[in-house]
């Protein structure tokens, strides 16, 4: 009889509250004594994990994203209910409807506002004007294995310089003005030579990068930027070129600004020779050709995973505009890529398919029509560049070049998170290793992956204090993975050195310097204020070893040295000096995040083969598992209470 218990303790709970009247002082808490009852016979365990663990979990490590996965799975396994919703329900339908309306009125809106060309069209007094220019890029490889390919593209061509908006189709550093309400297409300095220091304008990178290379910007004082630009916030810009122009507006430079997939760049300067244009044109008899630039490059960038970071590029690039810089002649560029051994690889071209469009000229039909016509294309560049990278792996076999890090003339990619947490833990020891430093020294800090900070300086307490001057020394991070390395040594003295003459991540004009900064001494004792923080350091101790050596130029058919052949260090040491340093200088918010970061570094290498997204990924798993108990309860406990 065991369905008899139930039935009689629900008619004596029923017969009690009956005894009750509603008006009654007890109600209340009879009601949430019964509640309670019916709560915690549903489940215990449940009502354990919904109670004790899981609140737990989210406090002490929980985030919105915890509540974002744990919301997806109460739709999920709610999907029945969910989509009968989304069926039935007049107010979802008349969202969208509305949604669909608001967006094509604010298309509609855009294009009529533009349409008074004359007032939204900033003046510009300098040569040149902006322009949209409808091109086509091919290439053809001729060695080891031929394929060509080509597709439509769209070129923006601005004055360097101009600052505003031409009739709200094309607009140059906006200021902070949303994506949504800036013109369609937009150039910001900001993604263009240096990073960030968008507030430099196009012009004063510019100048800045011609200083760096040792050219004077007086000699350039125009200049004519084709670039793809961003449409509506979106970006993706393989190749920029920058026409370089004398006083008298003749072209005598070009600038390529060359972006890999990868997030890194390399600006290449190429002057013109115009003595070798004298002596060939006199040689010959002949009268002068149309404008252009010629010249040879050394390949040292790694653009393609099918070429590798050798070779030379033989760059042919006409002048794109008019005599006085007024007219538009047209984009006629050629790049022929030679291997290292003199074969030619690759042509490369980009030349503009018929008139180029002057913004404002543009009426609002107009625009409505070119923008249907090139939106587009912008967002297909990548898939596009993957679908023929796809066809040269398993239709032709070509060898893959693994990605080397750059070299000092190129800028690295973006740091991730961690490494951004770690540049600036970095940045913090850096500064304190100066100022301890005995010597009067003053370093100059150009960090790797991000764009809060151009460059710092950073010097000795000896050095503000003495009578001499401080010995210069210039520390430029080549790549945002030399700061999760660094934390990988036990001691400074080494890391930095084997950074730099071993693995390229680093790069230092005064090497012998350096050892009045990182001073070669032991590593400190363990101090810890706090039991956490011992087990912490204690663990991050234990875990911690030098990392492999980086590789170069291997392939596919030549891997990496696998980690077996790592090199096994038994010194007995203690802590690192970075270490010491946080634990004694820095607050409970800065020491947390460095044990985190340092801590997913060595899990990944002891684990994940060093790997911080496999880590990542596996950490985003369990999020996900406890995330979908989490709600499976809850909504095991919510059905046991309707």
């Amino acid at each position: 009889m065991p369905s008899v218990a139930p039935v009689r303790q629900g008619a004596l709970r029923v017969s009690v509250m009956d005894e009750i009247s509603d008006g009654s002082p007890w109600m209340p808490v009879l009601l949430a004594i019964d509640y309670t009852d019916r709560f915690f016979h549903s489940d215990i365990v449940t009502a354990s994990l919904l109670f004790v663990i899981i609140p737990s979990y989210f406090y002490l490590l929980g985030s919105r994203l915890d509540l974002l996965l744990t919301g997806i799975v109460l739709a999920f396994t709610n999907g029945e209910a969910i989509v009968s919703w989304i069926r039935d329900s007049t107010t979802l339908h008349t969202l969208a409807l509305y949604s669909a309306f608001i967006l094509v009125s604010w298309t509609a809106f855009r294009l009529a506002h533009s349409s008074f060309s004359v007032k939204n069209t900033t003046s510009w007094s300098g040569p040149g004007r902006p322009y949209l220019i409808p091109s086509r890029t091919s290439h053809t490889r001729m060695f080891p294995k031929k394929h060509s390919f080509a597709y439509s593209y769209l070129i923006t061509g601005v004055p360097v310089g101009y600052k505003g908006d031409a009739n709200e189709v094309i607009s140059v550093d906006a200021g902070e003005q949303s994506s949504l309400t800036r013109a369609w297409y937009h150039v910001d300095a900001a993604d263009y030579l240096e990073r960030g220091r968008g507030d430099l304008g196009l012009r004063g990178k510019l100048d800045n990068y011609l200083k760096s290379q040792g050219a004077d910007p007086a000699d350039f004082p125009h200049a004519y930027l084709l670039t793809a630009a961003r449409f509506l916030g979106y970006h993706f810009n393989p190749v920029s070129f920058w026409y370089l122009y004398s006083a008298d507006k003749v072209l005598s430079a070009v600038v390529l600004e060359v972006n890999n997939t990868f997030g890194e760049r390399r600006p290449y300067l190429l002057l013109r020779d115009f003595a070798e244009e004298t002596k060939h044109l006199a040689g010959r008899n002949a009268v002068s050709p149309a404008t252009r630039v010629k010249g040879s490059l050394a390949k040292d960038f790694h653009v393609s995973p099918f070429n590798s970071r050798k070779g030379s590029y033989s760059v042919l690039a006409s002048d794109p505009l008019g005599p006085d810089m007024e007219g538009f002649r047209g984009i006629d560029i050629t790049i022929n890529l030679s291997s290292s051994k003199g074969h030619p690889k690759l042509v490369a071209r980009l030349f503009s398919e018929g008139d180029a469009v002057d913004p404002a000229t543009l009426g609002v039909l107009d625009k409505a029509k070119f923008l249907l016509s090139w939106f587009w294309v912008g967002f297909v560049t990548f898939p596009r560049i993957v679908k023929e990278a796809a066809v040269l792996f398993f239709k032709h076999k070509l060898h893959v070049w693994y990605r080397p890090e750059p070299l000092k003339e190129s800028l690295g990619r973006h740091a991730d998170r961690l490494e951004r947490d770690m540049e600036m833990l970095f940045r913090r020891y850096l500064q304190f290793c100066v100022q301890q430093s005995p010597n009067a020294v003053s370093v100059t800090y150009i960090p790797s992956g991000v764009t809060d900070i151009d460059k710092e300086v950073y010097v000795s307490a000896a050095a503000e204090k003495g009578p001499g001057e401080a010995e210069q020394i210039e520390m430029r991070v080549l790549t945002p993975i030399f700061y999760t390395r660094f934390v990988r040594y036990a001691h400074d003295f080494e890391a930095i050195f084997s950074e730099l003459t071993e693995n390229g991540t680093i790069w230092v004009d005064k090497p012998h310097v350096l050892p009045d900064i990182f001073l070669k001494k032991g590593a400190s004792p363990l101090h810890a204020s706090g039991l956490v923080d011992f087990a912490t350091f204690k663990l991050i101790q234990r875990l911690r070893r030098r990392p492999d050596r980086i590789p170069f130029a291997s392939t596919s058919v030549d891997p990496p040295v696998s980690s077996s052949s790592r090199v096994i260090d038994i010194r007995d040491f203690r802590i690192s000096p970075m270490d010491a340093y946080i634990l004694a200088h820095d607050d409970d918010a800065v020491k947390r995040t460095y044990q985190s970061a340092v801590l997913r570094v060595l899990m990944a290498d002891h684990l994940f083969l060093g790997s911080t997204e496999l880590l990542g990924a596996v950490l985003l798993g369990l999020r996900l598992a406890i995330c979908y108990l989490s709600a499976t309860s809850l909504d095991r406990v919510l059905s046991g209470l309707r």
